[in-house]
């Protein structure tokens, strides 16, 4: 009993030391990672060299009729805790391989969404064969492993599961990251409502954060089907609309001069001229009629920025400015107008008298 409680103490301290060591190891490589993996193999050896010592102590009290038995659910432990740290130990080679790919090209300012993306891949596989392995263990449960572990059984699979949400969410994370219709960091607008910069990219879903600090799942098999417009793929400059409408009565040119002038005068403002216009001396802001509506004629300015965010700001600022400047110098923005026609209703009421 001595024997097997000091053999239990020694393992743990040696668990102890060696977990000591691996993350002195990983916190100097990765100072920014935390090494959860780390610690969580230390916790399922521990767990372990108990519960074994346990069972190595029942090995006392037990007859001979159930040693057999006894043994056999010993090793079985044994193979069962040795498969879950070897899982987490190739796991935690993996996150931290992809972590370094991942490091060196974002220090080389490039893409990194299929390595962010391919990391979740390959930890589900490790988790995915530990499993099975796992299940080998267990004699009732071992033919159904063969044949998932075979190549007809995968294919079995895969053919089972085709139509499921699952697999169309797979599915569309592996086109996402081949196809780079937009990547981790892009600002995107999804379905003409919901914009905002891409976060993650993950085997199930897609994570944007919009300008309210709140993040957006969606599914990878919805984002695939979705119209959405991508502010980072490509050149990032951005034609924003100006669109403002004046009364009737005010006067159309000078309304235009302002909106021009102000615009022109943005900080965030870029000359988007070609060389041929600005040889044809073309405005940098060019500012038009867009329409007669009802009560108000609209006038509508093209005016560039950098990038999306900037074109909001400006657009926002212009807003403001413009409207400042219509009032300061009679322009008027209209609102709706309504005419009410009040009729009398005069009843005679012809009374005969006999």
């Amino acid at each position: 009993m001595f024997i097997v409680i000091a053999v239990v103490v020694f393992l743990r301290f040696l668990t102890k030391l060696l977990h000591n060591k691996l993350e002195k190891l990983a916190l100097k490589k990765y100072p920014n990672e935390d090494p959860k993996t780390i610690h969580l193999t230390k916790r399922v050896l521990n767990a372990l060299w108990i519960v074994l010592g346990i069972m190595a102590l029942a090995f006392i009290f037990i007859d001979e009729e159930h040693y057999k038995t006894a043994t056999t659910n010993f090793f079985l432990v044994l193979y069962l805790g040795v498969i879950a740290v070897l899982t987490l130990v190739i796991v935690s080679f993996v996150q931290l391989w992809f972590s370094k790919k991942i490091k060196e090209k974002t220090a080389q300012q490039q893409d990194a969404t299929s390595y962010k993306f391919l990391r979740y891949v390959a930890i589900v596989c490790v988790y995915f064969l530990g499993t099975l392995l796992a299940i080998l263990a267990f004699p009732s449960l071992r033919d159904i492993a063969q044949t998932v572990l075979s190549g007809a059984g995968i294919i079995a699979i895969i053919a089972g599961v085709a139509s499921q949400e699952a697999l169309a969410n797979l599915i569309g994370g592996f086109f996402i990251v081949s196809f780079k219709p937009f990547k981790i960091g892009d600002i995107i607008k999804v379905d003409q409502t919901m914009i905002g910069t891409v976060t993650d990219i993950t085997l199930r879903h897609t994570v944007i954060r919009d300008y309210e600090n709140k993040m957006i799942v969606i599914p990878n098999a919805i984002i695939n089907k979705e119209k959405l417009v991508n502010y980072d793929l490509g050149e990032r400059k951005c034609c924003q609309w100006i669109e403002i409408g004046i009364s009737y009565d005010s006067d159309i040119d000078l309304a235009k001069h302002i909106i021009r002038e102000e615009c022109e005068s943005h900080p965030y403002l870029i000359d988007n001229r070609s060389e041929l216009d600005k040889y044809n001396n073309e405005k940098k802001v060019k500012v038009r009629v867009i329409g007669l509506n009802d009560s108000a004629v609209t006038l509508r300015a093209w005016a560039w920025a950098n990038n999306f965010e900037e074109a909001f700001v400006m657009k926002c600022d212009l807003y403001e400015s413009v409207k400042k400047r219509f009032n300061k110098e009679g322009v008027e923005i209209p609102f709706p107008h309504r005419t009410l026609v009040f009729k009398d209703k005069v009843s005679q009421t012809t009374q005969s008298s006999n």
